[in-house]
């Protein structure tokens, strides 16, 4: 039986934190669909669109990972596709109680779906897409710490006007 796991977030931008997850999950599941939330209730900076070509060029190649997007509960989502692992990436105290919170509905909600935390790698653990957006609007450097092609397209969003 194929195992299917769930990536899911808002990728808002994807950063090399959520790339060093993926990576490291290909080879533990048959198949990784890394899903956007499509969330009426936030304004994002890129667009689904944007945001899962993002995601596509960072994930190439990545032969069992595809990207789509999603709106409504996470687990039904899963349960659609025949998922049966949610992963979800954990950074810091912070993230595990909310993250654990969130595992425990979906638990309640589904008990076909299990979620997996993961750490990512040192080098990311203090990366966040809000940090991206917020050093890229004032100039800094963001190199290393997303996909090239991310950081050419929030230079590009922050460029100042001509």
């Amino acid at each position: 039986m194929e195992t299917i796991a769930v990536y899911p977030g808002s990728f808002d931008p994807v950063t090399n934190g959520h790339i060093d997850l993926i990576q490291r999950s290909a080879p533990l599941f048959d198949k990784v669909v890394v899903a956007i939330l499509r969330n009426s209730g936030k304004t994002p900076l890129f667009s689904v669109d944007e945001r899962k070509e993002m995601l596509e060029l960072s994930v190439r190649e990545f032969d069992n990972v595809t990207v789509t997007d999603f709106s409504g509960l996470l687990v039904d989502f899963a349960e659609r596709i025949g998922a049966s692992v949610i992963i979800r990436g954990i950074r810091a105290i912070s993230d595990y109680e909310y993250e654990l919170q969130m595992a425990l509905i979906n638990r309640r909600l589904s008990n076909r779906v299990e979620t997996v935390f993961m750490l990512p790698a040192e080098t990311y653990s203090f990366v966040s897409s809000k940090l991206i957006k917020e050093i890229a609007s004032h100039g800094g450097a963001i190199n290393g710490l997303v996909p090239e092609e991310v950081e050419r397209r929030l230079q590009k969003k922050f460029a100042p006007e001509a």
